[in-house]
């Protein structure tokens, strides 16, 4: 255990933070002022700390076998520089390759995606509630102005997202994934679409059907509890857009979701898919058991591709990308505020947990919580992590429809209209 010891208090001293250690038997390593102290139970946390296993780290966290106290800006700080290397895979083994595509597969029918999508999104609308902006947007925001609060940013993506969709008044609308109605309600209040939203949680369709109450707008908007699969083709939509869902879908399913959304659209409409991408350029889990983790405690079934896979995947599928945005930067501000968020309501959470199903593990809900909200904030910043906002379209095949010859579609090709409001720090259009 000396050797041990004597490896921990060589990391200690190059870390970016102060960090004191309780072993074991009860003596302490580090300074007296250490901004971040973390005390073991047993001794295998130690040697999975000194070998870099941040992911298991985490586990032991969430199962009461480590006790952190201190900042989690400060712990993620502490992670990032304990990593032996760079979490993001490049392994091109080719049985590797075939045995994600074989797991991919299995983990994606319409009711194991139901069961997935509810363990994560029916944990309790009340938590998310406290650390979500009010219009519960869950998905990363955007700061076009730096002084933005995050319920602004939120505001200004759902808007950019509409900008970008052209969304025009009586235009069939589409949300994939809708959540908790964010995107939906805005594109009907403030430019007048036609929406149907789609979600496979109980509790985010109960949530957005009471406020399409509440704002007596039944006739224009609709919230379905429905997988996208089952969607009727002969509807066809003007406009599409996909916020946060895809990540759900599997890399062996993305040709048929992207198959999928191409039936749905008319010819000549635009679809804005906006999704996390991976960092690597071979899909798999961030490394050092991270990826583990958030598969075991918070997203089962999530799958990553870089977005070059996804580019692939949405033209054979007949889409043509017209417009490719990185926000991944955005998404680690968003996280920072949404951890900062729950990190200064720990108390209420805690109670609001223990009078939901997850009465006698909310601790450990909590737990994992706060570790994947910073843990993720601090993967988008280290660049781990992507997150991409893609329009396409469906091109209608007339060489004479759209602004420009060959067009084929409503898309101006030009990003003008995208920004028309850039210096408003609060961008809205007038209510329809």
């Amino acid at each position: 255990m000396e050797t041990l010891v004597r490896k921990i208090e060589s990391q200690l001293a190059g870390l970016p933070v102060p960090v004191a250690l309780r072993l074991p038997a009860g003596q302490r390593v580090g300074p007296a002022s250490a901004s971040v102290t973390l005390s073991f139970k047993d001794w295998s946390g130690l040697a999975t700390m000194a070998a870099g296993q941040i992911g298991r780290m985490a586990e032991d966290f969430v199962e009461s076998r480590v006790q952190l106290e201190g900042r989690m800006r400060d712990m993620m700080a502490v992670a990032a520089s304990l990593l032996p290397g760079t979490p993001v895979s490049n392994d091109t083994n080719w049985w590797v390759r075939m045995l994600r595509r074989a797991k991919s597969l299995a983990a994606h029918s319409p009711q194991k995606d139901a069961r997935q999508i509810q363990f994560h999104y029916d944990v309790s609308d009340d938590f998310y509630a406290l650390w979500l902006d009010p219009r519960r947007v869950y998905s990363c925001a955007y700061y076009r102005d730096m002084d933005m609060s995050l319920a602004q940013a939120q505001e200004a993506k759902l808007d950019h997202i509409c900008r970008k969709l052209m969304l025009s008044p009586g235009e069939k609308f589409l949300d994939i994934g809708a959540g908790w109605g964010g995107l939906l309600m805005w594109a009907a209040e403030n430019y007048g679409v036609n929406a149907t939203g789609i979600t496979l949680s109980r509790n985010q369709c109960a949530h957005v059907q009471r406020l399409i109450a509440e704002k007596r707008l039944q006739g224009r908007v609709r919230m379905e509890l429905r997988d996208y699969r089952e969607l009727d083709e002969l509807q066809g939509f003007d406009k599409i857009a996909s916020v946060g869902m895809f990540e759900h879908v599997g890399q062996m399913n993305m040709p048929a979701y992207f198959g999928k959304i191409f039936h749905l659209l008319k010819p000549g409409g635009l679809v804005m898919n906006h999704g996390i991408t991976a960092g690597s350029i071979h899909p798999s889990h961030l490394g050092a058991g991270m990826g583990e983790f958030v598969e075991k405690y918070i997203f089962p079934g999530g799958e990553l591709l870089h977005i070059s896979h996804v580019l692939k995947d949405l033209t054979v599928a007949g889409l043509e990308m017209v417009d490719v945005e990185n926000l991944r930067p955005h998404y680690g501000r968003t996280l920072w505020a949404w951890s900062d968020g729950l990190e200064s309501r720990l108390d209420e959470a805690q109670r609001v947990l223990a009078t939901t199903d997850h009465t006698d593990d909310a601790s450990k809900v909590l737990r994992a919580y706060r570790l994947y909200l910073a843990g993720s904030a601090m993967a988008f910043e280290q660049g781990w992590l992507g997150l991409h906002q893609i329009l396409a379209t469906r091109p209608d095949g007339q060489l004479q429809s759209g602004a420009l010859r060959g067009a084929q579609s409503a898309y101006p090709f030009n990003r003008e209209y995208m920004y028309a409001c850039s210096t408003n720090s609060n961008p809205r259009p007038p209510a329809i």
